[in-house]
């Protein structure tokens, strides 16, 4: 299910920013996200609808320059295969309102339960503490 939001009524609550990645599919600069070396406990929600995404248990330093996580909460993203830029790649994006977050890589050989590394724009995320 994607959000019957307007271009318009996301640019008034998101950030510039946030627009270009969530909406329009751009990419932060490696290593720039506020979330790449966070470590605390918590969960990861959608930065355009704050439904949760990702648990903080399933994040690991991939040392990508992205947050990476190796499992989404159940049903939270859906996965589109996407041919731009010339490659074959999985674009993930929020299953509640359709926003980019990033893409997921199979097969790299990081030592997770899933062999997968979801590659997550921090600025495509919101993070909530643990109580």
């Amino acid at each position: 299910m994607s959000s019957n939001r307007t271009d318009d009524e996301w640019r008034a609550i998101l950030s510039p920013q946030q627009f270009a990645v969530l909406r329009q599919k751009a990419t932060e600069p490696p290593g720039s996200g506020e979330y790449t070396n966070k470590h605390d406990a918590g969960v990861y929600a959608c930065g355009a609808c704050a439904t949760p995404l990702y648990r903080s248990s399933t994040k690991f330093d991939a040392h990508c320059g992205w947050p990476a996580f190796y499992e989404a909460l159940p049903g939270a993203v859906r996965r589109i295969e996407d041919h731009s830029l010339g490659m074959s790649r999985t674009e993930i994006v929020c299953a509640k309102c359709g926003s980019h977050l990033g893409h997921v890589f199979h097969g790299e050989g990081f030592r997770t339960p899933t062999d997968e590394r979801h590659c997550v724009n921090s600025i495509s995320l919101k993070f909530s503490s643990d109580p």
